[in-house]
């Protein structure tokens, strides 16, 4: 099975280093039409996408999550990185079960 990307161009760019293709999509719709082109390829196992490009085609990613089997579709932060709302992992278990967990930097 294969990888691909759909990004912003530094992050295809970065993918592609790495070995995996990747199509740049500069707009919501462009993102659209390249994640049902890729997951439409019985080759292509795991798509990576922003989480940026993601939540401009929710419904599209939505509806390829539960009604396939394949391709798995995997959110990433962009280029930019995280927005600054984005709760960490350790936030959101914090929230979750209410205890402060201790790293052993001692944060």
């Amino acid at each position: 099975m294969k990888f691909h990307c759909i990004a912003d161009e530094d992050t295809v760019r970065g993918f592609q280093l790495a070995g995996v293709s990747g199509t740049v999509a500069r707009s919501a719709a462009e993102a659209a039409t390249i994640l049902g082109t890729v997951a439409n390829r019985s080759d292509c196992g795991i798509v990576i996408v922003t989480e940026q490009l993601a939540n401009g085609i929710r419904p599209l990613v939505e509806q390829i999550r539960f009604e396939r089997e394949r391709p798995l579709i995997v959110e990433i932060a962009g280029s930019g990185g995280l927005p600054p709302s984005h709760k960490s992992l350790r936030q959101l278990v914090q929230e979750a079960v209410g205890l402060h967990i201790e790293s052993e930097k001692g944060n």
